[in-house]
Order: C-alpha cells, then sequence, then structure tokens
C-alpha cells in the first residue's frame, strides 16, 4: 500500500465531537491527516480525542459555535494557525429539529437555518483565504437526502440543507479559477448524533419527532440495503470514507456536486 492520502494534509471539521463529523475526524486521522477538529461541545471534543489514541501527535481541538461570526473568525484563525494553512475543510456542524410543520417554531426554524445554513457560510467565508494557498484545496458540505425528497416533519432542516446544496454549486463554479473544489454529501438512514439525540448543544440536537406521528410516512426514509448488525441506520464510518474521497486529491476531478450516502433510499 503506498503513502496515506492525507499524508501532510491539513483539515479542519466541524462537528467533530460526535456522529459522522466525529468518524471524519477518526477517518482522516487514521489515513495520515492533520486535524483540527471543532465543536460547541466541549465534552464531544474530549470523547473525539479519547478515540483518537495514536493519532494525538496530529490532533488538535478547538470550541466553535458556527451561529456565532465572532467565535468562527477566532477559531478559525486559531486552527489555520495551529495548522500551518488549510487544505481541506469539511462543514459537518449541524442540528436537526422535527415537529409537525404548523406548530413550528419561528424561534425554532430561525435556529436550524443559523447553525446549518448560516454557519456553513461563515466558517466557508473565513477559510478561504487559506484555502487560496492551500495544496488542492477541497470543500465537503453537508446537505442531506431532505434537500431533494420529502422527509416529513423536517420543514426547516430541509430548508437549510437545500441552501447549503445550492449555495455549493454557486460556490463551486466562484472559485473554480482558484482550483477550490466545492461538494456536498447528502446522507440518509445514518446513525448521528442528530437521529440518535444524543450530546448537549454540540450542534447535534436529537430529532424529537412527533409523538402522534405517521409511522407510514417514514417508509419513504427508510435504507434498502441491510445493515451489518440488522439495526435501522448505518455507522457513520459509512459517509465518513466518503468525506474523506471528497476531501483528498484523488477527487481531483470531482466538484459542485453533491454524492448520495443513503443505502438506496432514494434510488
Amino acid at each position: 500500500m503506498g503513502t496515506p492520502r492525507y499524508t501532510g494534509r491539513r483539515v479542519l471539521i466541524t462537528g467533530g465531537g460526535s456522529g459522522i463529523g466525529q468518524a471524519t475526524v477518526l477517518r482522516i486521522l487514521d489515513e495520515g491527516g492533520r486535524v483540527v477538529a471543532a465543536d460547541i461541545s466541549d465534552s464531544g471534543l474530549a470523547d473525539t480525542v479519547a478515540k483518537a489514541a495514536g493519532h494525538l501527535d496530529r490532533l488538535d481541538t478547538v470550541r466553535i459555535d458556527v451561529a456565532d461570526e465572532e467565535s468562527v473568525r477566532s477559531a478559525v484563525a486559531a486552527a489555520v494557525e495551529r495548522l500551518g494553512g488549510l487544505d481541506t475543510l469539511i462543514n459537518a456542524a449541524g442540528i436537526l429539529r422535527s415537529a409537525h410543520f404548523a406548530e413550528t417554531s419561528l424561534a425554532d426554524f430561525e435556529q436550524v437555518l443559523r447553525v446549518n445554513l448560516i454557519g456553513t457560510f461563515l466558517v466557508t467565508r473565513e477559510t478561504i483565504p487559506a484555502l487560496r494557498e492551500g495544496n488542492a484545496a477541497a470543500v465537503v458540505n453537508f446537505s442531506s437526502t431532505s434537500a431533494s425528497f420529502a422527509h416529513p416533519y423536517m420543514a426547516a432542516y430541509a430548508a437549510s440543507k437545500g441552501g447549503v446544496q445550492a449555495m455549493t454549486h454557486a460556490l463551486a463554479l466562484e472559485f473554480s479559477k482558484a482550483r477550490i473544489r466545492f461538494n456536498c454529501v447528502q446522507p440518509g438512514s445514518v446513525s448521528s448524533g442528530m437521529t440518535d439525540g444524543v450530546g448537549e448543544s454540540r450542534q447535534s440536537v436529537g430529532p424529537g419527532l412527533p409523538a402522534d406521528m405517521d409511522f407510514g410516512l417514514l417508509g419513504k426514509i427508510r435504507s434498502v440495503l441491510p445493515t451489518d448488525d440488522g439495526a435501522m441506520f448505518a455507522r457513520p464510518d459509512a459517509v465518513a470514507a466518503v468525506v474523506a474521497m471528497l476531501g483528498s486529491p484523488e477527487a481531483c476531478w470531482v466538484t459542485g456536486t453533491e454524492v448520495r450516502v443513503d443505502g438506496g433510499t432514494h434510488m
């Protein structure tokens, strides 16, 4: 086997304290990368550090609230300084609020947009100067199958992820001559901090599905591929593998698109 594809690459991963973000941190460390894991949760980051034994010489952490402009500026500056530059940005931080649409509060709707869409905007904007100087620079954003297909009780989440997906296409063209690639993953039927409902406010808030929801509607979001352990959702590693590919130089001819990782739910 040759040199791991992330050897020498400098990577910032938001949402790195749980779920798919954490799995991506561990995957890229395994592939030789230098990583700053960023998250709003100190305990989440501590958990990531504990799971990264053997790679701690290439892992640093920083606290970030992606919904707050000053927090983003400070955290990104610290991350870039510690890494000595930036080659790959992975915007995995996100929250999910589920409710009957007619009962969704303005505050909850705005919070989801603030974290998922505006947070992706803020972090990406602050990293552009470093990415311009990076090696085979790449950005991987997190959309969702809900951006393209009907997911009940998740209107705010779907709207935020649709916005991320559209913005990714715009940025891919705008920065094409700067050789910065922008792509999305669209996870579906994947276990994460959001679907499991774990972890305080680590920008991965559980779905809290309505008690009187129509379970028949959930058939639209079930995978057709069986999981190894018989669970309803696949492990976060399944998405982390695709994220690692998109953020590496091996995906040099891939930009302005999204890759669905949903076990065949929406084929």
